[in-house]
């Protein structure tokens, strides 16, 4: 059967006078404004009375200016490909950073370009970093044949241990792989260590520095390691829209190396073709908005007094942490995987075990309503762990 509604839906009554622009012709943004438009009922976010505390979002974003943008390259650019856009990023982060376009890599995510990474770098050798570090994109080969991760333990109080990585670093180690701040820690790192570290490992390997929660710092730039890739040294580094620009689902984020590494990695990738319009204008929109990146540590600032402070009345321990998250110790007897159960059954989503840390519990700072409802049941769920 051949679908041919109706010319009656798209051009009855106040529809075709809405709808219309001078020139006669149909747009999107007025057709989605008709009140005789269906839209789909999608849930984009969590439902009505979940916290959703499990994925280190903003959701406060996107921004007033980045909404905007987004209803704008929606209606006048949503038909074409995003390459025009993605140019015009590229262009604005190489000039902050005074790198040329050929040196930076923008794809759907951070993600995207982080797995590129791992398929380059585990075509030569193998992937080395912590033990505890946010790894799924380093384990991107691993699910298509690759070598395994080669880990290092942490410290013993959950830092990166720099100096027994670069010792670590033989022939076979084609890149190193840092988080910093590190997930799901929360901690961050001695920016002249980490500096000196990636001078004297990038003359052995590929150095990685995933920066994702970088713009989280109150000093931001005086922890990044993107200056050493203008200055030479093999290093590359990776930032993301999705935390304080709020941008998670929009998917927008960015690699920075030299030319030789961006085009070697690149060549594992679809090069524009993973972009959108709407995503890449609310990036644009986004990247230069201080008052919204300041509104938004504000409230990451407010949210985790308030998860330090229940976690302490509690009876319980955390990291310093300096992202959008804390790494809560349970105790002895805590059991990360159990507390999640517990947490849920009380409508609050939180993290669940990562790799043999059974007592360490991941929480996200969203919003101050959603984190209240974690300090509310706080109480409850030790009980069923530690009962059960």
């Amino acid at each position: 059967m051949t679908h041919n509604p109706s010319r009656r839906i798209f051009l009855g009554g106040s529809l075709a006078a809405t709808a219309a622009s001078s020139t006669g012709i149909l747009t999107p943004a007025a057709l989605a404004a008709s009140p005789s438009m269906d839209v789909p009922k999608v849930i984009y976010g969590p439902q009505a009375g979940i916290a959703k505390l499990n994925a280190n979002e903003n959701p406060y974003g996107p921004s007033p200016a980045a909404l905007k943008a987004i209803a704008n390259a929606s209606s006048s650019g949503g038909a074409y490909y995003a390459y025009n856009a993605g140019m015009y990023l590229t262009d604005m982060i190489a000039e902050e950073y005074g790198l040329s376009a050929k040196n930076i890599s923008v794809t759907a995510g951070s993600s995207l370009i982080l797995a590129f990474a791992a398929l380059a770098a585990t075509s030569k050798g193998v992937i080395l970093g912590p033990d505890l570090f946010w790894d799924t994109t380093s384990k991107a080969p691993i699910r298509q044949g690759g070598p395994e991760i080669k880990r290092v333990p942490n410290t013993a109080d959950l830092s990166i241990d720099l100096d027994a990585i670069y010792n670590a670093i033989d022939d076979n180690v084609a890149m190193v792989h840092i988080c910093n701040p590190n997930n799901p820690t929360g901690k961050i790192l001695d920016p002249k260590k980490l500096k000196a570290f990636c001078i004297k490992a990038s003359k052995k390997t590929l150095v990685l520095v995933d920066e994702a929660y970088n713009e989280l710092i109150e000093d931001g730039p005086s922890h990044s390691m993107i200056p050493l890739i203008k200055q030479g040294h093999n290093i590359i580094v990776a930032r993301t829209f999705s935390k304080i620009f709020g941008l998670a689902g929009m998917r927008v984020g960015y690699m920075l190396g030299s030319e030789e590494n961006m085009s070697f990695i690149n060549r594992f990738g679809l090069g524009g073709y993973s972009l959108n319009q709407a995503g890449l204008a609310a990036a644009i929109a986004s990247y230069k908005d201080e008052a919204f990146k300041d509104f938004s540590r504000e409230k990451v600032a407010q949210a985790k007094d308030m998860i330090l402070t229940a976690v302490k009345e509690n009876g319980l321990t955390a990291l310093p942490s300096s992202t959008n998250f804390v790494f809560v110790n349970l105790g002895d007897n805590g059991d990360a995987n159990a507390f999640q159960k517990a947490m849920a059954e009380q409508n609050v989503l939180i993290r669940g075990q990562y790799r043999a840390y059974k007592p360490w519990s991941r929480v996200s700072t969203g919003r101050i309503e959603d984190v209240k409802m974690y300090v509310d049941a706080i109480p409850k769920a030790l009980e069923a762990i530690y009962r059960s």
